[in-house]
């Protein structure tokens, strides 16, 4: 494709970046701490950085996408945050006054080596914290999501939203038995 990623629609977008499931990768976990090492470089110190995902949940299928949780104190820190990673060639996503998305690793010919979601969130805002941790704390239930993803894969495969919007009950149960779980 010629045209640049900002001016596809997202329909071409989902044709170059399908969704693809591979076995989980010990390396991922590489990947998360040499880039939190590049943000740490260039964001505040205050700044927290959190492995979340199907990349950061012990052996079950994932997209091989590394989502990091970046955590601050405040709305005009998100920004701030924001604005320093768009200047090192981030791209911004989506933003809002509560939630702001950047990925890395997307090209006009498709995905790069290595890819990354970056989610900027407020400090009440982490719940894939607690979802990440009851996975990983209960592997039965991880296995459960996995095979819930298998499902999806093939039938969303060029539908990225209607394939995480299929898992938010699932997502959402867990995530409150976390709380329960976690959070007395």
């Amino acid at each position: 494709m010629s045209n640049k990623l900002s001016e596809m629609t997202l329909e071409e977008l989902w044709e170059l970046f399908p969704i693809i499931l591979t076995e989980h990768k010990p390396f991922w976990a590489d990947w998360y701490n040499e880039e939190v090492t590049l943000l740490k470089s260039i964001l505040p110190q205050d700044t927290q950085y959190h492995h979340i995902g199907s990349t950061a949940i012990n052996g079950i299928m994932a997209k091989p996408i590394v989502d990091i949780l970046i955590v601050v104190s405040d709305a005009d820190k998100m920004q701030q945050v924001a604005s320093i990673m768009s200047k090192h060639s981030y791209i911004i996503m989506s933003k809002s006054d509560s939630r702001i998305s950047l990925n890395k690793g997307y090209t006009e010919n498709g995905f790069a080596e290595k890819v990354f979601h970056f989610h900027i969130r407020l400090t009440c805002d982490t719940d894939e914290i607690l979802f990440r941790d009851y996975l990983n704390a209960h592997p039965d239930i991880a296995k459960e999501y996995e095979k819930l993803k298998l499902q999806l894969w093939k039938k969303f495969e060029h539908n990225r939203d209607a394939y995480t919007d299929a898992k938010t009950d699932f997502v959402q149960k867990y995530t409150d038995l976390a709380k329960n779980n976690f959070c007395k």
